[in-house]
C-alpha cells in the first residue's frame, strides 16, 4: 500500500467511486475476489483484488473508537464499488469487534448516511461528519 499512496486519490463524497471512461475500460481482476486487511502498522484499511492493492482507507484509533479519516482507490479500480465494499466490510468488522466509528471522510459519511444499518457502528458522543448540520454544501 505505501507504494501505491501517490498515485491514489481521496474520494469525495460527489465523486461517489464512479470512475471514468479510461479507468472503466482497464480489465481488472473481479471484485468478487476483494480481501480486506488492516495494515495496522500503517493505519490503513486495505482492500486488494487478485493480490494487488485496489484501495485504501486511513484512519486511527482512540480506545475502542476508530477514526476514519480517507478512502482512496486506486484508478484502475474506480467505479466497480471497491470503495463500497471496504467501508461495508470495515463496518462489519468494526461491529463484530465492539468498536465503535467516528467518520471524517466525506465518502465514508456519504455511505453510512445510504447504508443506515450501520449507524450503531458510529460512536455516539463523536459521530464525526454524518451528524445532522456536517453536509458542507460544497
Amino acid at each position: 500500500m505505501a507504494g501505491a499512496a501517490e498515485s491514489m486519490i481521496t474520494l469525495t463524497e460527489a465523486e461517489d467511486d464512479v470512475g471514468d471512461a479510461s479507468a472503466s475500460a482497464v480489465t481488472a481482476p473481479d471484485v468478487d475476489d476483494l480481501v480486506i486487511t488492516d495494515n495496522s502498522e500503517l493505519g490503513v484499511y486495505e482492500a486488494a483484488i487478485g493480490g494487488k492493492t485496489a484501495a485504501g482507507l486511513i484512519y486511527s484509533k482512540d480506545g475502542s473508537r476508530v477514526v476514519l479519516h480517507a478512502t482512496s482507490v486506486l484508478p484502475e479500480f474506480r467505479g466497480k464499488g471497491v470503495a463500497t465494499r471496504l467501508i461495508g466490510g470495515v463496518f462489519d468488522e468494526l461491529r463484530r469487534q465492539g468498536k465503535t466509528a467516528t467518520v471524517t471522510c466525506p465518502f465514508t459519511a456519504a455511505f453510512v448516511s445510504s447504508h443506515p444499518e450501520y449507524a450503531d457502528v458510529l460512536d455516539k458522543a463523536h459521530p464525526g461528519w454524518h451528524t445532522a448540520g456536517h453536509e458542507r454544501g460544497h
